[in-house]
């Protein structure tokens, strides 16, 4: 009886996190970031579906309007300052979001000649500003609410402050997540540009 050989599978690739995979090092401040950022990314999910629910609530409301006055030949009191209202909503909401995820255009020409560590410095002036920007945003608006408290919006029946309250919302979020570009930045992990791949959570 003549032997002969087995052909056997490859043997499977070492899943990652595995004693032969490569793993890559983290500093105790880069995994204290990525734990940061687990809780900031579920904040910004939770902020753009609210944004988008605006969006969808805005456009029933406009069409419901332009039934009633069109069709039934009535009006809606209420739809146009509460469409209004959402609308600042799903707009700061979803800038503050867009400030994270780096999908906000910006002219970096000028990145193009430096090193590495002059990029770094131009982005952490640029996410500075953006923090004085977003600190404007709640100090103003939140100024305006205080003013307005006292008005009733028509149609609505409520406070004039919930017309500013987006503002001030979305001007938290701004230096929240501008302050977390930094501190990412600082312990060397990297930030979301637009047209970059996704950062690692």
């Amino acid at each position: 009886m003549t032997s002969r050989s087995i052909d056997r599978p490859p043997a499977p690739a070492p899943l990652a996190g595995s004693a032969a995979a490569p793993v890559a090092v983290r500093t105790p401040g880069q995994r204290r970031m990525l734990r940061v950022a687990r809780v900031t990314g579920a904040l910004a999910r939770l902020a753009l579906w609210a944004a988008g629910t605006g969006v969808v609530l805005m456009t029933v409301f406009i069409f419901a309007q332009v039934f009633w006055r069109y069709v039934l030949n009535d009006s809606l009191r209420w739809s146009e300052p509460a469409s209004v209202m959402i609308m600042g909503w799903f707009i700061f909401l979803g800038a503050a979001v867009g400030i994270r995820e780096g999908y906000h255009l910006s002219f970096d020409v000028l990145l193009f000649f430096l090193p590495e560590r002059g990029k770094a410095a131009l982005q952490s002036v640029s996410d500075l500003v953006v923090v004085a920007f977003g600190g404007g945003m709640v100090w103003y608006g939140g100024e305006l609410a205080w003013n307005s408290a006292g008005n009733k919006m028509p149609g609505i029946g409520i406070s004039g402050a919930f017309d500013f309250m987006p503002l001030v919302f979305g001007g938290v979020l701004v230096v929240l997540f501008s302050l977390e570009r930094l501190a990412r930045r600082a312990a060397g992990l990297p930030t979301a540009r637009f047209g970059d791949d996704p950062i690692e959570e």
